[in-house]
């Protein structure tokens, strides 16, 4: 059992920069990989980043690259999604997940195998 807790999430402006956090608490085989998804009002959930715990290799969906890090702090059990140049059209839900393996199909990033989510927390850019 793993238990994910998102924080930092809030209201900015568009080309602004949040910062997210997720705690998880549990077995480390069961969060080998961390990921970031979200899922906007009316649209289907999908990947942001993903990173392996273990090699520190790290994912990211296509339209995020360049704009997006994902980190660990392995001491705090934490791991970040640094959030740069926002756009309106990424307000949305953001969820951490965790896992067995990092699955990734050259240009987004896929949820096989990340059993384990946080409840989710919000992210509203305004134009």
């Amino acid at each position: 059992q793993v238990h994910l807790m998102e924080s930092g999430g809030g209201s900015v402006q568009a080309g602004g920069s949040l910062r997210l956090s997720c705690t998880y608490l549990g077995a480390t085989y069961n969060s080998k990989c961390m990921g970031w998804f979200r899922q906007a009002p009316v649209k289907e959930r999908e990947g942001v980043a993903s990173l392996d715990t273990e090699t520190s290799k790290s994912y990211y969906t296509d339209s995020v690259k360049g704009r997006f890090t994902i980190s660990q702090d392995s001491a705090k059990n934490t791991v970040y999604l640094q959030l740069n140049s926002l756009k309106p059209e990424e307000t949305a839900m953001y969820y951490c997940a965790a896992g067995t393996a990092c699955y990734y199909d050259g240009s987004q990033v896929i949820s096989d195998a990340l059993y384990y989510w946080g409840k989710g927390i919000l992210v509203t850019i305004s134009s």
